[in-house]
């Protein structure tokens, strides 16, 4: 049965939005402006650093001051300099956030306050959709509390955009972004505006961010590894592979948003920001049967295996809205909020592949299209009031409805082709020669829907006695899930339930020292296509995945005990050790089934894997942050930033134990800014670097490396305007993955290698150039 069904929670929106404007409207208080000048906002006369927050559950809090000066491009290249904060992307991109090193899904992503979709399978947030300009602060909240979903094993991740508090006047961004590899030039521009409005306060910002990340890919490919072979370069050598790949994306964004006062003390608030994306991404590879040649067709005496040609064009737009109504009620203050968040994606992925192997040549192209809808709805309500001089009560309920529609299609064609004379460096490309595939067939699972209903209840209460400040509560979560597959036209229906308590008790030692430590439980959702019922055959080389929809949320007890001192007025340094206790952790089981190619071929040992909560694990790990002017050496002027993260964690699957997949053992940041007020100007650096990524799966394992980071920025400023040069990616890091391939489980089992891969990914310098002026 559904918990609230769609019209009903679009309904409530507008109803909440009509009343209480109606409401508003000759019971309007006048507002106190920004605190601040436009002039400063865009002017920072002072270092940013760390801020040192009072919540008694463990936040680190960054405003725009801390990340602005080194002009990140998004969400996710601010959070590069955050403790903890790994990425598993292509070079130069930083998309899906990992904290604690972990996958994206078990990272919950909020903005505002407030859960947003994502396009991931594994209800994943892409960050790089979110343009750096329109963040006020970034939180990051290392464990869960019962006011807040508990999707969010590995942590939390707050984004808050510029509210109508943050400035008073406007401002203008011009700037752009010079990419060394193609030579071309992509904008940066934005303009935000702050002030009183219809007896209110509103901000409003529109945004338009080009990103560019061309790189260079070569790969090496044996038919066995080191470990059976020291000579296998020369002795096992198979082909190289040498690809070009140029991502090019558009981001227009609007924000806004909107508070008023009223005279009865009560306040209505209205947000909402979209951003859409115009992407593009060109691939270009040549395989050689050579380790350096860079011949012709081998069927024309050269060394040229295959021409590759990739063509993908993705749309996509995500949106949310958002009104609240606070008042007083009881005794205490209550608040109603209701939401819409929506994100769309089509990706039309276009490749061909001519194969100079035999005398006669072939071409195979291949047509995909993804299509994701996905649509979530909420409405809450929460009371707070003071039961005593020491205790405060809080309490609410969330309900939200979530609808995700996929379809995925995809055609191909084999054909003959004359390709005498073919030269892969001139005007020859395989799209240019391909056919046109129109139709379409949904693939096996390509066709779903997903609605999941949810229902949360909870309650907390706060107390504090003398330099004791504790918060203790407990979440009751409810899901009713229906999946369905219209390939199949089958339905079905799963409900769970879970408990969530948490405790967080923060004991002020000094004035300076703070220990703090956090007791909670959180969960990870199920993979979006691990629910679907289908098999997809030859998922892992000729082994079968089958969905399961009866999976429920892995589930963690966690610890966090962390210590907090202040340094000086605008110092900190911060130690945290936090543990993760997971039970029915999702891992694929073999069910024995024979699989299919295991079936038509007669040739036992490849079999259907399935999804299910068989898995318990462990995560673990200590992080360090310092923040600090170097005022203790009369350097006023000169602030230094440095944060360190070791992360472990254990898992046991059918060929042991191991790590989380893809979970590096540290990450750390180390910069320094420089002042120079005398000359109203400032320079600084930061360098990051993150340990090596290794992920089990069935029959492949890939170690992954990535190469340092380091930015510098040079600034100076004037009354009105700042003018900013960055430059980014200057050591052109690389990532360097090895992929150890096999063809059945036992071959993994006894290090009988089907294939053993070498890849190194390269992208070069980035400068960009930036002027913000007030208006």
């Amino acid at each position: 049965m559904k918990i609230l069904n769609k019209n009903t929670l679009a309904l409530a929106i507008s109803s909440l939005a009509f009343s209480s404007s109606a409401f508003a409207e000759d019971n309007t208080i006048e507002l106190q402006g920004s605190d601040m000048s436009i002039e400063e906002v865009i002017v920072h006369g002072e270092i940013g650093y760390r801020n040192r927050v009072d919540t008694i559950e463990q936040v680190l809090e960054y405003d725009r001051g801390y990340f602005e000066r080194f002009e990140p491009s998004s969400a996710g290249d601010a959070l590069k300099r955050v403790p903890s904060v790994t990425f598993l992307s292509d070079v130069t991109e930083s998309d899906g956030a990992r904290l604690r090193g972990l996958n994206p899904g078990y990272t919950q992503i909020l903005i505002n306050g407030e859960a947003v979709p994502g396009i991931g399978q594994d209800r994943s947030f892409l960050l790089d959709r979110i343009p750096a300009e329109l963040i006020e602060r970034v939180e990051v909240i290392r464990s869960n509390s019962a006011d807040r979903p508990g999707d969010a094993l590995a942590g939390a991740v707050n984004i808050i955009l510029r509210d109508s508090y943050s400035l008073d006047g406007a401002y203008v961004k011009l700037g752009g972004a010079i990419y060394s590899e193609e030579e071309e030039v992509k904008e940066s521009l934005a303009a935000v505006w702050g002030g009183e409005l219809a007896g209110g306060r509103a901000v409003i910002g529109v945004n338009r961010q080009g990103r560019l990340n061309p790189k260079q890919k070569n790969s090496l490919r044996y038919s066995d590894s080191p470990e059976n072979n020291a000579n296998f370069a020369t002795e096992e050598f198979d082909n190289r592979e040498d690809q070009s790949d140029v991502r090019d994306s558009t981001d227009t964004s609007l924000n806004f948003n909107y508070q008023k006062m009223l005279m009865d003390g009560s306040e209505l608030k209205f947000d909402g920001v979209y951003v859409d994306t115009d992407r593009t991404e060109k691939e270009r590879s040549f395989e050689y049967d050579n380790p350096t040649a860079t011949t012709g067709p081998v069927n024309e005496g050269g060394n040229l295996l295959t021409d590759n040609q990739q063509l993908q064009d993705i749309e996509q737009s995500n949106a949310s809205f958002n009104v609240a109504y606070s008042f007083s009620m009881l005794d205490g203050t209550s608040e109603v909020k209701a939401g819409f968040a929506q994100f769309e994606s089509t990706n039309d992925n276009r490749e061909s592949e001519i194969d100079f192997e035999d005398a006669q040549s072939v071409i195979e192209d291949e047509r995909e299209l993804e299509v994701f809808e996905d649509e979530e709805i909420n409405i809450s309500f929460s009371h707070e009031r003071s039961l005593n001089e020491m205790l405060t009560l809080k309490a609410g309920i969330d309900l939200r409805s979530k609808t995700r529609d996929t379809s995925i299609k995809a055609g191909d064609n084999e054909r003959d082709i004359t390709t005498s004379g073919w030269d892969q460096f001139a005007s020859n490309s395989p799209l240019s020669v391909a056919n046109s595939i129109d139709d379409l067939e949904a693939i096996d699972g390509g066709l779903n829907s997903i609605e999941e209903d949810r229902m949360d209840i909870y309650a907390l209460l706060e107390g504090e006695v003398g330099a004791l400040q504790w918060e203790t509560g407990v979440r009751f979560e409810k899901t009713d899930t229906s999946i369905e597959d219209k390939n199949l036209d089958q339905t079905v229906d799963n409900d769970y339930s879970q408990v969530l308590p948490s405790l967080h008790i923060r004991y002020a030692v000094t004035d300076s020292d703070r220990i703090m430590l956090s007791l909670a439980q959180s969960v990870r959702r199920p993979d979006f296509n691990y629910l679907t019922p289908a098999t997809l055959e030859g998922e892992f080389e000729d082994n079968d995945l089958r969905g399961n929809p009866n999976l429920e949320p892995e589930r963690a007890t966690g610890l966090d005990l962390g210590y907090e001192h202040r340094i000086g007025r605008k110092g900190v340094m911060g130690i945290n050790f936090f543990y993760r206790d997971v039970s029915d952790k999702i891992e694929l089981a073999n069910t024995q089934e024979d699989s299919v190619t295991a079936i038509e071929d007669n040739e036992p040992g490849t079999f259907v894997y399935e999804p299910q909560n068989i898995g318990d694990g462990t995560v673990q790990g200590v992080e360090v942050d310092l923040s600090m002017p170097l005022s203790i050496l009369a350097l006023d002027n000169t602030g230094i930033f440095v944060n360190y993260s070791y992360i472990d964690s254990e898992v046991e699957d059918e060929l042991g134990k191991r790590a989380f997949n893809d979970q590096p053992e540290w990450v750390y940041n180390l910069g320094f800014i420089q002042d120079l007020p005398n000359i109203a100007a400032s320079f600084g650096a930061t360098y990051r670097e993150q340990g090596d990524a290794y992920g089990r799966f069935i029959a492949e394992e890939i170690t992954t490396s990535y190469g340092p980071d380091l930015e510098i920025f040079i600034e100076k400023r004037w009354p009105s305007m700042t003018l900013r040069f960055v430059g980014s990616n200057l050591l052109d890091s690389s990532k360097d993955e090895s992929f150890n391939k096999f063809e059945t489980i036992a071959d993994q089992q006894s290090r009988s290698f089907d294939e053993y891969e070498l890849e190194t990914e390269e992208a070069g310098p980035v400068y960009r150039l930036s002027l913000r002026m007030a208006l």
